[in-house]
């Protein structure tokens, strides 16, 4: 069996733009995707988007600070529990989550696959744990119980070569990315938040919010380099990017 790429959207969220580009101004409404990745060796989801409690009461969950700048449209149906269910996919069969980092709104869906070990850069982690509640981390949105299987750098996940967390530190700390190579449609590179825009990406313009701007920028240069080379980039929060992506049950590699 090859594998098998497929990507959801979870929900929207509305913020500044100058989160997304520096020094823009007004707000934009971006998509928060998540991806199921099905490999001969294990199902993986990169990124489970926002917690479920949002679509109740989203100032409760994410306290007033996160609130003042994010307003959330995400619905019964749409946390990656559901995404899963309605492609016949089974919440407790996923056997990976891989975040790309621990920012609220990819990480949120966690705790809604069970029997998951959690991939993580180590580095992510140990930052995560001493910001806490600060920053765009919520504790509990991924300090859930399950086994967190921590990794220095680039790591083969299957030992093959077809699905690679490739360490993309800029955006935060230990920010990572993932490559997954697929026989139908080639090579994707899943950023995360390592590159929200198209344009970004053009511009080599960087976001309003960063941990660290050099790094940041090193790695649009490694992504320019892979697109060079036939890989498609899959961008991270870009709202018109987004409707030209086939979502499950549609096959995306």
């Amino acid at each position: 069996m090859s594998v098998q790429l497929y990507a959801f959207t979870c929900g929207f969220v509305t913020i500044p733009r100058a989160f997304m580009l520096d020094g823009e101004d007004g707000v934009i409404t971006v998509p928060i995707p998540s991806y199921l990745i099905i490999h001969p060796k294990g199902r993986v989801l990169f990124d489970t988007g926002l917690h479920d409690a949002i679509q109740e009461d989203s100032l409760a969950h994410v306290g007033e600070n996160l609130a003042r700048y994010h307003a959330f449209q995400f619905h019964p149906g749409e946390e990656v529990g559901a995404r899963l269910a309605a492609i016949e996919v089974a919440a407790e069969g996923v056997d990976i989550v891989i975040n790309s980092h621990l920012h609220f709104d990819h990480c949120g869906g966690n705790a809604q696959l069970p029997n998951a070990d959690i991939l993580i850069q180590r580095r992510e982690v140990e930052h995560a744990r001493v910001v806490k509640n600060t920053h765009g981390y919520l504790l509990g949105d991924w300090d859930t119980g399950q086994r967190l299987r921590q990794v220095e750098g680039e790591h083969d996940v299957f030992g093959d070569g077809a699905v690679v967390c490739l360490p993309t530190y800029g955006h935060t700390p230990g920010h990572q990315s993932l490559r997954v190579r697929t026989e139908l449609g080639g090579e994707f590179v899943l950023c995360g938040d390592a590159c929200y825009l198209r344009e970004s990406l053009e511009k080599l313009r960087l976001p309003g919010i960063i941990a660290d701007k050099e790094a940041a920028l090193a790695v649009f240069r490694r992504l320019r380099e892979m697109q060079a080379r036939g890989s498609t980039i899959m961008f991270g929060h870009d709202p018109d990017f987004w409707t030209t992506i086939p979502q499950a049950p549609v096959r995306l590699g």
